[in-house]
């Protein structure tokens, strides 16, 4: 496949069986900008070879009539599922700019922000959060982003750099990522006070840039979207704002914002978390939205998922002119501006989405990669990858180690012992007799030196990592723990809640949460 992507579109399309086109009807379509769509069809040269389908788009957004001539197939473009069509005019490296919002304190995930802001919270072995909106971004061809922070933003100015900084640049490519943190100014000596006000805040640096939209994204969601499909929504239905819509359920839909939409897919009312009479008066019937018979009475409500486009005139009138007070985009600016007459379209996403906000659901998120046969969200998806920091680490190595159902992240050394159900972050060390169940161990940012361990040894200290004959089940071990020989961490008296700081532990929702860099002792049982 390498050999036929440096080739010519002309050779591509003889090797394929594509009529070849005259060099003339080959020119002139380097400006397109729409995706292919890849079907698979036969062919004794490649096995399962792909053909390739461009169409041409006219006006804003539309795409008409088959191209003449094949582009040239990069790797990237052979896609593990088929998708439809996207093509906008102008491209979205060029109009839209990324912002995303880091989030507050992240005081319910709580030890885990202790030292680091909520969107670098290490996520699924190898990544942190972060990682996963800006790779949605990069591979919905959206290039300039900014991400906003107030809290403890050390760690993520340091992964985004080394992630992002080197490749983002180049000739004719201004793509960035950037930190934005909170900070004064003679007009606002504040603090961000809330999503809106955060925006509102950086207004003068966003209206810098020469686009048509910006992208409110949540740096902390896990899920996998291309929103160069909503913004082509966006504009297609002439929208002065989107909001991205998740079909939900009775049970979980009280603590969303929920909305009501015409048969246009228009928003004409929202109601904040609602609960009893509130609940049942915002019921719609969500086969609007495309979903079947079965799965509309399942899901009868439609919830915001706290992603939205903004026309970059409606973002500028209604923070400074309309709302200048406004401090929340979910509860005051979006409300206010359907209040007003503007045209708030919905876009359903009908996929896995879930909002890591608490302990208990970014245990399920990280433990859900590891459920078979297909995991909730799956990180080998090889049309859109996540992205992360290149750590160039070692590959793993496991001696006469029983693993089963879990996911080993790169760098790790684990010893003759027992993993079942678990997710382990790079570099962790693991020694003989441990048993790991129902675990996400995080890993550690550094390997301890032999020397490092000598004089640890000496010194009666205990080493990063799962120490000797521990047992460790239902928990998260943050990164950099120390755990130390014959540990028991297996909440056996099923306790729920628990603040033991200075012990090196929190309990919630009944998983024990090790802090980063905590020192627990041989012999402890928790």
């Amino acid at each position: 496949m390498a050999a036929v992507a440096s080739s010519s579109p002309v050779g591509f399309r003889r090797i394929c069986g594509l009529p070849v086109s005259s060099s003339s009807e080959l020119s002139g379509q380097s400006q397109l900008h729409c995706k292919p769509t890849i079907s698979p069809f036969k062919s004794e040269l490649f096995g399962s070879a792909v053909r390739v389908n461009l169409e041409k788009h006219s006006g804003k957004g539309n795409c008409r009539g088959r191209l003449p001539a094949a582009r040239v197939v990069s790797p990237k473009a052979v896609s593990d599922s088929s998708y439809s069509q996207t093509c906008l005019d102008p491209d979205a490296s060029t109009s839209v700019l990324g912002i995303i919002l880091g989030g507050g304190a992240g005081t319910r995930l709580y030890p885990l922000t202790k030292k680091r802001a909520k969107p670098a919270v290490p996520l699924g072995a190898n990544y942190r959060l972060i990682d996963i909106p800006v790779s949605n971004c990069l591979n919905s061809n959206i290039s300039k982003i900014y991400v906003l922070t107030q809290f403890n933003s050390a760690s993520l100015n340091r992964h985004l750099s080394r992630a992002y900084a080197s490749n983002m640049g180049g000739y004719k490519n201004e793509g960035f990522v950037e930190v934005l943190a909170a900070q004064q100014s003679p007009e606002n000596p504040n603090w961000f006070q809330g999503t809106a006000d955060a925006v509102r805040q950086y207004l003068w640096l966003f209206e810098e840039h020469d686009v048509l939209e910006y992208l409110i994204l949540a740096g902390d969601h896990l899920y996998r979207m291309d929103y160069e499909k909503f913004i082509q929504a966006h504009r297609e239905t002439d929208a002065d704002i989107t909001v991205a819509a998740l079909p939900m359920d009775e049970k979980r839909a009280t603590a969303f914002g929920l909305m009501k939409i015409d048969e246009e897919g228009r928003i004409i009312e929202f109601a904040e978390k609602p609960k009893g009479e509130a609940l049942k008066a915002m019921r719609v019937d969500t086969t609007i939205l495309g979903l079947d018979d079965k799965r509309a009475k399942e899901m009868p409500y439609i919830a915001s998922m706290g992603i939205y486009v903004f026309s970059k005139d409606a973002m500028l009138n209604l923070l400074r002119e309309k709302f200048p007070g406004a401090n929340d985009f979910g509860s005051e600016v979006i409300p206010g501006a359907t209040s007003i007459g503007l045209r708030v379209q919905a876009y359903l996403y009908d996929g896995y989405w879930e909002d890591i906000g608490t302990i208990e659901a970014f245990y399920n998120a990280n433990l859900g990669i590891t459920k078979k046969p297909v995991p909730d969200f799956s990180f080998y998806d090889r049309s859109s990858p996540i992205y992360t920091q290149p750590r160039y680490l070692p590959p793993s190595k496991m001696l006469n180690a029983d693993v089963t159902d879990s996911v080993i992240g790169e760098g790790c050394v684990i010893k003759n012992c027992k993993i079942h159900h678990s997710v382990i972050g790079l570099r962790s060390c693991i020694s003989e007799g441990a048993v790991i169940e129902d675990t996400l161990l995080m890993g550690a940012d550094y390997y301890e030196t032999d020397a490092d361990r000598r004089l640890l040894a000496a010194k009666g200290g205990v080493p990063i990592g799962i120490g000797q004959n521990s047992h460790i089940k239902r928990a998260i071990i943050d990164k950099n723990a120390r755990i130390g020989e014959n540990v028991k961490i297996i909440n056996s008296e099923n306790v729920q809640e628990a603040a033991r700081e200075t012990d090196g532990y929190f309990i919630k929702s009944g998983i024990v949460t090790v802090i980063k860099d905590a020192l627990i002792p041989s012999g402890t049982i928790i």
